[in-house]
């Protein structure tokens, strides 16, 4: 068996990563492609390697040279690297691709070390490996009968969504027996060239041989290795999150902030949204009207701000809608002056926006609370606190005090019942600072009603806002929606003018048209929810070492009491089961060992309890 790796392309989507480089020669996680493609290969015993070369054919042979390899290794040069496409470099290499059995592979290909030894081992003389599609593949897919038979190849022309779970992806490794080459695929492919010529690519050839249905080569699975092929420089990082070692994984992974559906087999439990909605009809809705939004231009400002104020009861002057309510966070921190009180630990959108020289911070953890582990705390509490450190300068020029208060609180899920945030309204309206209420996890709680986002709430407290981020309570963080609502006219006026006119796009502009008439789905979603982390809550707590705290939010705080740390049970669970958890310690002060875990549906929620019993009874 040799190996035969093509390796003669330019890379141009990589750019100047490429510019004097082979593509194969870029550093994944530190180490350069073709390094770990070689060990990989220099570790099986071959008779020998063949690299097709060509764009900076001879700085790819002089590093290679320096790999002290085991292997033998020979090189073909394409001269016309860049005239023709990867058929005619295997045409070039033909001779030695009827030598021996080969494993074929292209150079821009990382993989874990497994899959080649299994090809191997596959008693099959022929292969093509193939995986089950998924949204972040591109290129030739097959698809395949019950005993691994290729019954078609559909290209990208071809490609039908609607069949997109039938379909296989070649991964561009391959297995030919020295008699597959020299009877079909060698023949074949010369008489493509000669006919179609040499801008062709070498699948194309297989796929001619599968329309003959002779069986010759057949596909082999993949059941979950990883691989990815790297084509420009998304791709590289999205490789290198997948390819790092479990503490490089671990950063990159977080350090993405979402986006995870390009990691299909990824259980994120770290990001925040509602696992019960949107219901089917509401997705099926957007669905139908998908090319309609796409192609035309979303209303301004003002009409989402009525159909903002139609859903929430209040007047369209009273509320915008923002891109997120990230967005109008930013807006709205930008524009303040004056000291902030906020608790901590907390969501950072609103401290991380602001001074820390004027921000005054209440911590339920530290002080008279200092073995308060779950992060407890009162409407009482907060008035006590910042009632001697809030309002002592309101009304001197420059000064407008606030006080931010999330709730349920992130991330300990703590809940103050509504009429005592209203307590805490009017304090604050008493002394003239300003009351920022985040009540994006509000409707998750048991309490019925709980929004301050109300025509006659907002009336009564018109130092007060109200901050809701849809896209976490509706679970559509895909279309960044949120709201924000205050009586101050001037105020929304003054954010309406800072955000741009079409801050959000047709499709969050339509969700908010059509939400109304689903709202008693959305209802019935938050009453399974409700049901649901009830029950995960139990199981949670029958776990040894895990002290659970109660939440009203879709999230629950655990600590840890086993003597691991948060972080390396963080790392275990993406490592070892794809799971991504937040760890909490960096934002606790040193208090201890902290998590938080997302709640979502029952299905995923068993996943992960299974995950943390295996770790935690280890």
């Amino acid at each position: 068996m040799q190996g035969l790796i093509l390796a003669a392309g330019m890379g141009k989507r990589l750019k100047e990563l490429t510019q004097n480089n082979t593509k194969c020669m870029v550093d994944v996680c530190g180490t350069p492609l073709i390094d770990r493609t070689m060990r990989q290969l220099d570790a099986l015993g071959l008779t020998r390697i063949v690299i097709v070369v060509g764009y900076e054919g001879q700085k790819l042979i002089d590093h290679i040279g320096t790999l002290d390899l085991i292997t033998p290794v020979i090189y073909v040069n394409n001269p016309i690297y860049d005239r023709t496409n990867n058929i005619y470099s295997l045409l070039l290499a033909k001779e030695q691709l009827i030598e021996d059995d080969t494993l074929l592979l292209e150079s821009d290909i990382i993989f874990e070390d497994r899959i080649l030894r299994d090809l191997l081992d596959d008693p099959r003389p022929s292969l093509a490996l193939v995986d089950a599609y998924e949204s972040w593949m591109d290129g030739t897919c097959v698809t395949l009968d019950e005993e691994d038979k290729i019954t078609s190849f559909v290209s990208k022309a071809d490609f039908d969504w609607s069949k997109a779970d039938r379909y296989y992806k070649t991964v561009n490794i391959y297995k030919f027996s020295r008699e597959f080459s020299q009877t079909s695929y060698v023949p074949f492919m010369s008489a493509y060239v000669e006919t179609m010529g040499m801008n062709q690519y070498y699948e194309q050839v297989l796929k001619v041989i599968a329309l003959l249905g002779d069986g010759s080569i057949r596909a082999k699975r993949l059941s979950g290795e990883r691989w990815y092929e790297i084509d420009d420089a998304a791709d590289l990082d999205i490789a290198e999150s997948m390819f790092d070692d479990d503490e490089g994984r671990l950063s990159r992974i977080m350090a993405r902030y979402g986006g995870y559906w390009r990691y299909p087999k990824l259980l994120d439990f770290c990001y925040l949204v509602n696992p019960y909605y949107p219901h089917a009809r509401v997705v099926n809705e957007l669905q139908a009207n998908f090319p309609m939004l796409l192609t035309q231009y979303p209303s301004g400002m003002k009409v989402n701000s009525l159909l903002a104020a139609k859903n929430f009861g209040v007047r369209p002057e009273h509320i915008l809608v923002g891109n997120g309510a990230a967005e109008l966070i930013k807006s709205f921190m930008e524009g303040f002056s004056g000291r902030l009180g906020v608790v901590r630990p907390t969501f950072e959108e609103y401290p991380n926006r602001y001074d820390p020289e004027k921000t005054v911070v209440f911590r339920p953890d530290q002080g008279a609370a200092a073995d308060n582990a779950g992060l407890r705390y009162t409407a009482d509490d907060l008035t006590a606190f910042f009632g001697a450190r809030l309002g002592a300068e309101a009304g001197a020029a420059g000064f407008t005090d606030a006080l931010v208060l999330i709730n349920p609180d992130n991330p300990s899920g703590n809940y103050i019942p509504k009429a005592d945030v209203l307590r805490l309204a009017a304090f604050c309206e008493e002394r003239e600072i300003r009351f920022v209420y985040d009540e994006s996890f509000a409707d998750f709680a048991d309490e019925p009603e709980p929004t301050l986002i109300d025509e006659k709430i907002l009336a009564a407290y018109p130092h007060m806002i109200a901050v809701k981020s849809i896209s976490k309570s509706y679970g559509v963080p895909g279309l960044r929606l949120g709201v924000l609502a205050s009586r101050d006219e001037a105020l929304i006026a003054a954010l309406k003018k800072d955000v741009a006119i079409w801050n959000i796009n047709s499709f969050a502009e339509y969700f908010l048209q059509i939400e109304g008439k689903h709202h008693g789905l959305y209802e019935e979603a938050l009453a399974e929810f409700r049901a649901e982390r009830e029950r995960y809550l139990a199981e949670l707590s029958a776990l040894p070492g895990l002290t659970v705290y109660p939440t009203q939010a879709n999230y629950v705080m655990c600590e840890l009491k086993n003597g691991q740390t948060a972080h390396e049970i963080t790392k275990r669970l993406l490592a070892e089961y794809d799971i991504l958890i937040k760890d909490l310690t960096p934002k606790m002060a040193g208090a201890g060992q902290f998590v938080r875990l997302a709640v979502r549906n029952r299905e995923d929620n068993a996943r992960l309890v299974k995950a943390l019993s295996d770790i935690l009874r280890a």
